[in-house]
């Protein structure tokens, strides 16, 4: 068996690449549309991040397989993938607005057939596909999320101000009360008055047994 010829090996390093650097890819039979469709298809996915290409299958499965993703059973007759990768304009592509696309598009054109996908690493099936398409916008979900941040945050720092509060009332309660067990400093302040007193006593004593010895 000969070497394989060097166009096949780009594309097949070009397919991995891309199946590589995509955050998910999702396969269809296109067999039937025809140029017109296909573009109008190509110009609803690119706002997404998708990006649709035909490639021959055998290739896809020597980069797919060398990737170890399971795909041999969805590449069976004519097979194109919509790649999730970045958008027009840099950002991240959303995958479930690629395959919101796809399932549009496949309602009202019968030569696209949704075969299933992979998505962060994990093989998806057509109801799968039509799942993630029912999931919001990838901006819908992170300004939900942001507003869940905001709302847990604001409720994180109601409580942390509401014990730094009760901490500065005990403090200061306990410094009213002359610190740790209550009366301390005034039972110190009384100490020497007592000890005087004793001292008094005994001097007086020693006064009255002189006196008595005379």
């Amino acid at each position: 068996m000969g070497e394989p010829r060097a166009d096949k090996v780009a594309v097949v390093a070009e397919v991995k690449e891309k199946l590589d650097g995509a955050d998910g890819v999702m396969l269809t039979e296109y067999r039937g549309l025809n140029v017109p469709a296909m573009a109008e298809l190509r110009k609803t996915l690119t706002p997404a991040g998708g990006e649709y290409k035909i490639y021959k299958n055998t290739l896809v499965k020597l980069a797919a397989n060398e990737l170890g993703l399971e795909l041999d059973d969805m590449l069976v007759g004519p097979t194109a993938l919509a790649f999730v990768g970045d958008k027009p304009d840099g950002s991240s592509g959303d995958a479930a607005a690629v395959a919101k696309a796809l399932r549009d598009f496949a309602k009202t054109n019968d030569a696209l057939v949704l075969k299933g996908g992979v998505l962060d690493g994990k093989a998806l099936d057509v109801d799968g596909i039509k799942a993630l398409a029912d999931l919001p916008p990838r901006e819908v979900l992170l300004a939900e999320f942001a507003g869940a941040m905001e709302h847990i945050l604001g409720d994180f720092a109601g409580l942390l101000d509401s014990k730094l509060r009760e901490l500065t009332y005990a403090m200061q309660e306990l410094a009213d009360k002359g610190g740790p067990g209550g009366g301390g400093n005034a039972s110190a302040e009384d100490a020497p008055a007592e000890a005087d007193a004793g001292d008094a006593d005994a001097a007086e004593a020693s006064a009255d047994e002189t006196s008595e010895e005379e």
